[in-house]
């Protein structure tokens, strides 16, 4: 399949896309990435899925040329090559640890030398989440996984974000630090320096050992890989949900920070006394835990009487896909037909 050379900007000939129109998206998060080439019409053409995305550890240039094989072969799904470039109109790429204004510009610079597009679009991965879970650009998301993040959008363009690049940019919460606090109130609990916890026990009966002070030993030395730290949140959830103290507080701390983030976003942008969807993400609420669930809802309810919270039913790589499609001008069709793909499955 050819390229034709048309039009001009400034004297410079522009390639037409091999698909007009169309949109390749990124949702790139800490764990896994999703790819998907998207017509103008909103059909998803090819997809592809791979590992982690991480620029801040390898580069912005690095890190997006770890994306070429996923690009090839939602390209080869589509019956597209990357020999004949550009694929696409628009690329919308919303990326984990792109944080900061100037970590975008870095990313779209790289992306833009790889030609996979005429446009390029980056932006942080929680406006895939909140475009995922809205009919129109128009709401606010928290995404609660390993860590917390929180962005808001209107229709003109105007949005609200966080650095959210941990204590130092104000951030609490998400999946790791809820272990380290179980891990922090278990200690405190054992050794008599904080109140007593049902965690002191189920802790150390999770991970296979005889008591706290030989778990603390354990993960110290390596015994227990650091990987496996994050074992202890869904723990801290049941032990919550059992009616312990202590871990009822830390949960209800998670739930206030996912609604403080959220009320802050609708106030800058003067949606907080309008019905507003505030779109939630992200493994820690996406797993249902009720008792996080039901606090979440009855604080922003305090807050924010109009919105509404909802957990979001697609992939935010879908997300991804329609702010593309929002920059292509696409059709309302384009995005009911997107929808329609990753439409989840009806109950059995």
């Amino acid at each position: 399949m050819g390229v034709t050379m048309v039009d001009e900007v400034d004297g410079v000939a522009l390639a037409r896309p091999l698909v007009p129109g169309g949109v390749l998206a990124f949702d790139a998060g800490n764990s896994k990435t999703d790819v998907a080439i998207v017509s103008a019409d909103g059909t998803v053409l090819g997809t592809a899925r791979g590992g982690g995305f991480e620029p801040h550890i390898v580069g912005a240039y690095a890190a997006v040329e770890g994306l070429a094989p996923l690009v090839a072969a939602a390209a080869a799904e589509a019956g597209l090559t990357l020999g004949d470039i550009p694929l696409v109109q628009q690329i919308s790429a919303c990326l984990a640890n792109a944080d900061l204004p100037i970590e975008e510009e870095r990313l779209a610079e790289a992306f833009e030398s790889f030609g996979w597009a005429t446009s390029v679009h980056v932006a942080n991965d929680t406006f895939a989440l909140l475009r995922a879970g809205v009919d129109e650009p128009r709401g606010v998301a928290v995404v609660c996984g390993a860590g917390i993040n929180c962005a808001g959008l209107l229709p003109d363009g105007r949005t609200a974000r966080f650095a959210a690049v941990g204590k130092i940019s104000g951030d609490w919460g998400g999946g790791q630090q809820l272990a380290d606090e179980a891990f922090w109130a278990a200690a405190r609990a054992d050794d008599g320096r904080g109140p007593a916890t049902a965690l002191t026990t189920a802790l150390p009966a999770h991970y296979g050992v005889a008591s706290m002070p030989l778990l603390i030993e354990a993960l110290h030395l390596g015994d227990i890989p650091s990987a496996r730290r994050l074992e202890a949140t869904p723990l801290l959830f049941q032990v919550a949900a059992a009616g312990d103290a202590v871990a009822r507080a830390v949960v209800q701390h998670q739930a206030e920070e996912v609604v403080a983030m959220a009320v802050v976003a609708m106030r800058r942008l003067d949606l907080l006394d309008e019905p507003t969807d505030v779109v939630l993400g992200g493994g820690v609420l996406t797993a249902g835990h009720p008792l996080l669930m039901e606090t979440i809802v009855r604080l922003l309810a305090a807050a924010a009487p109009k919105a509404v919270a909802r957990v979001v039913d697609v992939p935010p790589v879908v997300g991804a896909a329609l702010l593309g499609l929002d920059h292509t001008n696409a059709a309302p069709a384009a995005h009911l037909t997107l929808r329609s793909a990753y439409a989840p499955s009806p109950a059995a």
